[in-house]
């Protein structure tokens, strides 16, 4: 994430209250602007054309499939995003921008037939929709794979608000062509909704191949082993498995949970109010955007840059203290701005429910949810600080711990009663959290031996 931090930094230089809101504001676009877009036009759609333009069975189809589309996409794409921003880091730290592009095209490929090979085995196993539909189905899945991927690339460019306005353009008209249209029912809407990502993902790439130019087509060095760190590929995946885990065994469980088209399934007693908690995360994800990748990021670099030059052991120490200064500010800071956002959200929760038209059935749920959303945002930073510390097998320990807590409480919930319902993502966020700074701390402790003296480790 160099990109977006230099730029961060740049703009926080010029110290004033603007400039701050700025960096802030900047922050929380690239952070959370692609997922917000589109679940608020998700939302539109479905409140917007429910029983006037679409029947509402046809619009409860569509939000259920681009959500598992959702879901799947950052699972696979989790396979190398990761890993493609190593690899891409040290590249430009190689001064080697021009294999970027290639590599970049290399794991869209591999990706693209992973993904393409899983949405049609699955299409296969889904007799009821009809033909049509399953390639846009398909198709869909592997452009949200792609889409993913080339955001990684998104950081190490300088036109943020572009990138955001091309976001808000290309929902936009999917908003406004699901209303505009003749109605083709299911068909219709996910031709649309594919057409809208093919926008995004091709806007998206040209922007990466015009500022990282090249003479190579596509490489695979991304996956040469004495290149790449494997590790990488499994933080990556059970971290985002881990944080769709309970959704589908709320989805699966026959308890909690209906079918809506063939294999997908929804739970309308846990979707409703876990989504609605995600967007709750903003102001937490755009502190740890802003202070992570400022702050912290540029204390990290100063130590290792001076283990690189063979400073003085005096010298080390002071700037392993200012990385860990700036660790536990960034953390506290972003555990302050988003306890503070949960504490007005559980003041509000109620009456956003009445506001947008649920059952106050969902407030308990909706609780729980924003206090396990808001623990996530704590989870994801102490999982970066791992990252950049190249503490790459505890961060698979922290992320596999979450997966199968995550997998087995959501289970453990559902046969307690709907009373625990949420409970089991919030416990394993909090348990997660709580083991990662005790591995955090332990990491700091040994931090000069492990960098001296097990650098092959």
């Amino acid at each position: 994430m160099a990109g977006i931090g230099f730029e961060l930094r740049k703009i926080l230089k010029k110290n004033s209250l603007l400039s701050m809101l700025e960096a802030y504001g900047l922050a929380g676009l690239i952070s959370s602007g692609p997922w917000v877009l589109s679940i608020l036009a998700l939302l539109a759609i479905g409140i917007i054309s429910i029983g006037i333009v679409f029947p509402t069975y046809i619009i409860v189809q569509f939000l259920v499939i681009v959500t598992y589309l959702m879901a799947g996409s950052l699972i696979i794409s989790g396979l190398f995003q990761l890993l493609l921003t190593r690899f891409i880091s040290d590249l430009i730290f190689a001064e080697q921008e021009h294999r970027i592009v290639p590599n970049l095209l290399g794991s869209m490929l591999v990706t693209s037939a992973i993904s393409a090979i899983i949405g049609t085995a699955i299409m296969a196993a889904s007799p009821s929709i009809e033909p049509p539909v399953k390639i846009t189905i398909v198709t869909s899945l592997v452009l949200l794979c792609n889409q993913w991927l080339i955001i990684i690339f998104l950081s190490g460019m300088k036109e943020y608000y572009r990138i955001f306005f091309t976001m808000m353009i290309s929902y936009g008209l999917m908003v406004i062509l699901s209303l505009v249209l003749p109605s083709f029912g299911l068909l219709g809407l996910m031709v649309i909704f594919c057409v809208c990502q093919a926008v995004l993902t091709f806007a998206f790439l040209y922007h990466v191949i015009r500022d990282f130019p090249s003479k190579r087509f596509i490489s695979f060095e991304f996956l040469n082993y004495k290149k790449t760190f494997f590790s990488l590929i499994w933080c990556g995946f059970l971290y985002n498995l881990g944080v769709w885990l309970d959704k589908f065994v709320f989805w699966f469980r026959s308890e909690t949970s209906h079918q809506v088209i063939d294999l997908f399934r929804a739970s309308y007693i846990y979707d409703l109010p876990i989504f609605i908690a995600y967007l709750a995360i903003v102001p937490g994800m755009a502190v740890f955007m802003l202070r992570m990748e400022t702050d912290f990021a540029d204390a990290c670099l100063k130590f290792y840059d001076a283990v690189r030059r063979g400073a003085t052991l005096d010298s080390i120490y002071l700037l392993k203290d200012k990385m860990v200064l700036a660790c536990q500010q960034s953390i506290y800071e972003i555990f302050k701005v988003q306890g503070m956002t949960l504490a007005l959200l559980l003041l509000w929760a109620e009456d956003i429910l009445v506001a947008l038209d649920i059952d106050l059935a969902y407030l308990h749920l909706l609780y729980v949810d924003l206090v396990g959303v808001s623990l996530q945002v704590l989870v994801l930073s102490i999982l970066n600080v791992m990252y950049y510390l190249d503490k790459r097998y505890s961060a698979l320990a922290l992320t596999a711990l979450m997966a199968m807590g995550n997998f087995t409480l959501a289970h453990y919930s559902i046969d307690l009663g709907p009373v625990y319902y949420g409970y089991g993502f919030a416990v394993t966020m909090l348990v997660t959290t709580i083991i990662g700074l005790v591995m955090l701390d332990k990491q700091f402790d040994e931090l000069e031996y492990r960098t001296f003296m097990m650098q092959r480790s």
